[in-house]
């Protein structure tokens, strides 16, 4: 299988979660500095989301200009990742805690070991 598939498949995923977190603000109740104000703890959350996002989205684009040929192994780790990717988000809508983080920092982890011991087979 050629990597672009694996790569727009991963690509839209990360842009759907991208989309769902945006739909997630919502406007200021009125339009002076105070309502902008209130809003601005949510604003942050979307900023730090997006921006972790971002960087997973980066080394998965980086990881897979490395890779030559994408193997089985290959998508059920990229899957993976994504699972844990859409899972964070999911329990951050449901209940904000640090905690999922920890969860997919070490799912990205396994996926990164998995996507390695792929490779070093051939």
């Amino acid at each position: 299988m050629s990597k672009t598939r694996l790569e727009a498949f991963s690509d839209g995923v990360m842009a759907i979660l991208i989309t769902i977190m945006v739909l997630e603000l919502k406007s200021p109740a009125g339009a002076g500095l105070h309502a902008l104000l209130e809003t601005l703890p949510e604003l942050a959350i979307y900023a730090l989301s997006f921006v972790i996002l971002g960087i997973y989205w980066s080394n998965h684009h980086h990881m897979l200009q490395a890779t030559e040929r994408v193997s089985g192994s290959v998508l059920w780790a990229n899957l993976h990742l994504l699972f844990w990717l859409c899972s964070w988000l999911v329990s951050r809508r449901i209940r904000p805690s640090p905690r999922p983080w920890a969860t997919t920092s070490r799912a990205t982890s396994q996926s990164c070991s998995m996507w390695r011991r792929s490779h070093s087979r051939s």
